[in-house]
């Protein structure tokens, strides 16, 4: 499932891919207002699938740190405001879920982003994260919508 859902370049929040359209991907806003879009060639779209953060030993997908985050806040919102969080807490934060992840490499906007997207997807109720790894030869067109 974390194929489908994408994040846009230059656009705030998160996109379920609804269809393909003719150059386009139709994406549908995942927030109260279902707002539909088409994203084209020319937008950096990526699927959650496709993000993973760097550790010391190797990168982790996005689906285990989302898991790890539910884990810790019990399936809740997230528990630290981002926008006012500093460097230190949103490290200190982000240690607590991923205790090796790659100080050098992890920028403070790369967990704000993360617990952004992370209250965006509870908010939905797209809260089951181990449904959303990717499998392998998994293939988007194949899928059918739930």
């Amino acid at each position: 499932m974390l194929e489908t859902i994408l994040a846009i370049a230059g656009k705030p929040g998160l996109y379920k891919l609804v269809s393909r359209g003719n150059r386009s991907l139709i994406v549908e806003s995942i927030d109260d207002k279902h707002h539909r879009m088409p994203a084209f060639a020319t937008d950096r779209v990526i699927s959650l699938a496709d993000i993973a953060m760097y550790s010391d030993t190797e990168e982790v997908p996005l689906a285990d740190i989302l898991t790890s985050m539910k884990e810790k806040e019990k399936g809740a919102v997230c528990s630290l405001d981002c926008k006012k969080a500093s460097k230190e807490q949103l490290f200190d934060y982000f240690a607590e879920i991923l205790p090796n992840f790659d100080r050098d490499r992890v920028h403070p906007s790369d967990v704000k982003k993360l617990i952004q997207w992370y209250d965006i997807l509870i908010g939905a109720g797209l809260d089951d994260f181990s449904k959303m790894a990717p499998t392998e030869g998994d293939n988007i067109d194949d899928r059918k919508e739930k």
